[in-house]
């Protein structure tokens, strides 16, 4: 059999098409690849069964889509204080605990706002480890959708 350098280059050329379009076709599915699905919840409560509402749907979205989602919490206002360290309005512990877990077990991005933080008078030590802070949360609402995260709001 004739070794023929068009067909080894076509099919070789045919190989690496089909291996390219299957590693996009499941791009989600390699480790390090953006996921396919992204959104970010907005907490401004502090009514504990408004947070309970809102962790439940994330616990939804998180089931639902596995390793393919992206979430972000972004809290201001009242709802600042599920990230509080110290309890500064009623905030039942399990609350926190929970979205510590998501953050610590998921992957899930806590935001708390810097502006409300500076109205309250709190630093760092106020918010829980978990928790980047930025300047102005509702422009970390408008980023995130920028990046293509879809806009939750309770």
């Amino acid at each position: 059999m004739a070794f023929h350098k068009r067909s080894w280059l076509t099919g070789w050329a045919a190989a690496a098409t089909a291996l390219l379009g299957a590693r996009t076709a499941h791009a989600a599915g390699f480790p390090g690849d953006e996921p396919t699905h992204k959104v970010v919840y907005q907490i401004n409560d502090a009514d504990p069964a408004h947070i309970e509402h809102i962790l439940n749907s994330i616990s939804a979205v998180l089931g639902k889509y596995v390793d393919d989602v992206a979430v972000a919490i972004v809290a201001f206002g009242p709802g600042i204080h599920l990230l509080a360290t110290q309890p500064g309005r009623p905030m039942p512990e399990v609350l926190r605990q929970r979205v510590k877990g998501m953050a610590d077990n998921y992957g899930v991005q806590l935001i708390a706002c810097g502006n409300t933080m500076k109205s309250l008078k709190w630093g760092r030590q106020d918010i829980i480890a978990q928790a980047e802070i930025e300047q102005v949360g509702a422009a970390a609402l408008m980023e995130l959708q920028e990046k293509g995260y879809s806009y939750i709001a309770w």
